[in-house]
């Protein structure tokens, strides 16, 4: 098994056994590929994740060959050929279809058959001697088999299953459905006008090996949603030749009943069974795809640059309700809330931009963030029109799934005696201070990135998206004394028992002073400080090295490098001379390796490094607030909200994002689009076409950015 996953995740068998012996002792894919790295060779999170799926996947896979096994042997047809089929087998596939003939199964037509004696008749007629079946047929006519016709039928039956049970026929015809299959949609009569967003689907028919995920899934919504009739097969013609080359021997009578049997047995039993297989095939593809798009945009997402602590005030806009006004510390606390209303209906202008400027005064404001909704551009305009006593910067912040956060039971504990508009609000200003720490309070699927995603296997979307939070918590690192526990639930080795109870650790004591008083916490034992002490910061604390990602079991190695260089280790950090003229070779041991040492170094240069990049200023055109401002051939400023496998979307800021189609995205070829744009990437498009009606926007990248 280690050989296979080696060789599919492109590594060597004994760095596969490293990390698998690793994950057997409780670590998790951060922590490997963080502070393992002489253990796995070097592996990345991906490479190491890759290694947990398949073991896992192929774990499953020895499970249902036991399970097939012991099946056999009780039914005691377990020959040795057999079983030595079921032991070589390397794919579920190749195993379900030698365990077909023999898995139980409900009454069938050949199973009747059969009762009424008819499988020698079958015998007969598939060794194609019989010139005259019908005379083979007669002495079969007896009991509940009335007939010539009904014997004949009955074998044909028994002929049929046999035919569709056959190991070799189906991997030969699962090989013409991969190479040759087509899907095929068709609008369900009566259903025009209510399934109007399928029409491109009403009648269409492409190659399942070339259809792209996106469009698999459209249609398959489209059939689920009641709209469309699919189908997916290769040719009649070409199926039954490959059966007519696999069963027919000749040309007698017996031969034309195989022919029919073989016709029988593809349209009613293997034609069925197999689109069944190739349904299943594309939509784990498709769903790995959009899985997989969906997990990139979301780790943009979560690696947004931060503000920083900064004081902010928030402003959810609204029109009849008002903006909401929220005044934020620099550590995301509430200090203040009230509305004002600027625009129609009540339009009290002058009192907004007074009250906004005496707000800014009294609670020491630095940084003003707008959300992107209703009337957005309106108060973008508003706040950027008062004059303030000091330098206020501006942000325009998408806020989707704000909405879903302040009606959560999250934001219910943390603001119990706040409604929905004041919550909402305070997650906008907190996105501007620290995206990561405020976005991984919500549910991703809510966020609104992505495509698909309430399509594709949740189960396998959660643990995706869960690892790629876990990922980038852990690359940025937390800090022990202002992290919430919904941030600390995601630190490597954590959870969410021992992130509440940090907290309430931190509660009754204060800060943590040091990563050793985690060792203090209740239930948090030797195994789940190793994993997380690395991930955990502590700004000031006791020991220098608490604020960087220098691992706790590292610090005598940091302090001995400190005391060759006949300095302190808070003299040697981010020293980068002193760091620089540290002899890595010195320091190498059976434990540490070059690998770890580098790490260290890296650290010592930059401690406590966010890896997240320096936070821009946007500026949208001030004359464009409305999809009927836009005119084809305008060049436009934009920022990506969302990719997907056929392009990208850009917000231009008329609340309608305008999509980027992939032959768009750049004068060159672009076979990801991910190759040239990112989420919150800040991008200069030009129109192309505007459907006002169906809020349709079509742009372009080319020649732009380049």
């Amino acid at each position: 098994m280690q050989n296979k996953i080696a060789a599919e995740v492109g590594c060597k068998p004994e760095q596969v056994r490293s990390t698998l012996s690793l994950m057997e002792g409780g670590a998790t894919v951060p922590f490997i590929s963080r502070y393992r790295k002489e253990a796995t060779g070097g592996l990345d999170e991906v490479k190491i994740a890759n290694i947990k799926d398949l073991f896992e996947r192929y774990t499953e896979l020895e499970k249902r060959r036991e399970t097939i096994l012991a099946s056999l042997k009780e039914q005691d047809l377990l020959s040795p050929e057999l079983k030595k089929k079921v032991e070589e087998a390397s794919t579920s596939q190749e195993l379900e279809d030698l365990y077909l003939p023999y898995r139980p199964k409900r009454k069938t037509r050949a199973t009747k058959a059969k009762e009424l004696g008819l499988e020698p008749l079958a015998k007969i007629l598939m060794a194609q001697n019989e010139r005259f079946p019908e005379q083979a047929a007669q002495r079969f006519v007896k009991g509940d088999v009335a007939s010539v016709e009904d014997a004949l039928q009955g074998a044909k039956d028994i002929i049929s299953e046999w035919m569709s049970e056959n190991a070799a026929l189906r991997a030969r015809l699962r090989q013409v459905f991969h190479r040759e299959a087509m899907i095929s949609s068709k609008m369900v009569k009566g259903k025009e006008e209510s399934g109007e967003k399928f029409r491109d689907y009403f009648e269409y028919e492409e190659q399942i090996k070339r259809i792209p995920s996106h469009r698999f899934l459209a249609i398959m919504r489209g059939e689920k949603e009641g709209f469309l009739r699919v189908g997916i097969a290769p040719t009649e013609e070409s199926a039954l030749q490959l059966l007519n080359r696999f069963f027919v021997k000749g040309e007698t009578g017996s031969s034309d009943e195989v022919i029919l049997a073989a016709k029988d047995a593809y349209k009613r039993l293997l034609q069925p069974s197999l689109e069944t297989e190739m349904r299943k095939l594309l939509k784990e593809q498709s769903d790995a795809k959009a899985i997989s798009v969906f997990a990139e945009n979301l780790r943009q997402l979560l690696m947004l640059p931060p503000l920083g602590e900064k004081r902010v005030l928030a402003l959810d806009p609204g029109y009849k309700s008002g903006c909401k006004v929220v005044c934020l510390s620099a550590q995301g606390d509430l200090l203040h809330n009230e509305n004002i209303y600027p625009h129609p209906p009540r339009n009290e202008r002058k009192q907004a931009m007074k009250k906004l400027s005496t707000l800014v005064e009294q609670y020491e404001i630095q940084a003003i963030a707008i959300g992107n909704g209703t009337a957005s551009r309106e108060t973008e305009a508003l706040v950027k029109g008062i004059h303030y006593d000091r330098k206020v910067q501006v942000f325009v912040v998408n806020e989707a799934g704000a909405s879903i956060y302040s009606a959560s039971k999250v934001a219910r504990e943390e603001f119990p005696q706040y409604d929905v508009t004041v919550r909402g609000s305070v997650s906008i200003g907190r996105r501007l201070i620290d995206p990561l720490a405020e976005l991984v309070k919500i549910d991703p699927a809510a966020i609104g990135v992505g495509q698909y995603q309430h399509d594709v296997d949740q189960k396998q979307l959660m643990a995706s998206l869960e690892r790629v939070t876990e990922s980038c918590v852990n690359q940025v690192g937390v800090n022990l004394n202002t992290a919430s526990k919904f941030l600390l639930n995601h630190v490597s080795g954590l959870g969410p028992q021992l992130a509440e109870n940090i907290i309430e650790t931190r509660a009754v004591n204060g800060p943590f002073a040091s990563r050793e008083e985690l060792k203090k916490v209740p239930r948090l034992g030797a195994k789940a400080f190793e994993q997380a002490a690395g991930f955990l910061r502590i700004p000031n604390g006791k020991d220098a090295l608490d604020n960087s990602a220098v691992h706790p079991e590292r610090y005598s190695l940091v302090k001995r490098m400190a005391k060759d260089l006949k300095v302190s280790v808070a003299d040697l950090l981010g020293n980068e001379e002193l760091a620089n003229s540290i002899e890595l070779n010195k320091y190498v041991s059976e434990e540490v390796g070059l690998p770890t040492l580098k790490d260290i170094k890296e650290e010592l240069l930059k401690p406590g490094r966010d890896p997240r990049r320096i936070i821009k200023l946007f500026e949208f055109d001030a004359n464009i607030k409305s999809i009927q401002d836009l005119i084809p051939g305008m060049e436009l400023p934009g920022i990506v909200t969302n990719i997907t496998a056929f392009g990208a979307f850009v917000d231009v800021g008329v609340k309608q994002d305008g999509l980027v189609h992939i032959s768009q995205l750049a004068d060159r070829f672009i076979k990801e689009p991910t190759d040239v744009v990112s989420v919150n990437q800040h991008v200069k498009v030009k129109v192309l076409e505007v459907d006002a009606a169906r809020k349709r926007i079509a742009l372009s990248m080319k020649g732009l950015n380049e």
